[in-house]
């Protein structure tokens, strides 16, 4: 398993646009992928799961990853949450 911290920066959180490019790129990996944060997990390939996460400006989240490509996963993707707006 290969895991980042990261804090939510846009202005609005997770809303359903940022969180459907997320989830466009999470599914280009054959990892299984997480997202955790205060308690709750959620597939980051489901949008519908990610929004039950409710992901604020300044959550804090556990990206996750598990299988052959876990490092490039959660190495691209935590790079796209930090650009995300």
């Amino acid at each position: 398993m290969f895991q980042k911290k990261i804090k939510i920066k846009a202005p609005h959180g997770l809303h359903t646009r940022p969180a459907a490019k997320l989830v466009q790129e999470a599914k280009k990996y054959k990892s299984d992928i997480t997202i955790s944060s205060n308690g709750k997990k959620a597939n980051a390939k489901s949008l519908f799961k990610l929004q039950t996460l409710g992901l604020s400006k300044g959550s804090m989240i556990v990206l996750s990853a598990t299988g052959t490509d876990e490092e490039k996963a959660i190495k691209k993707l935590s790079i796209l949450i930090s650009k995300l707006t």
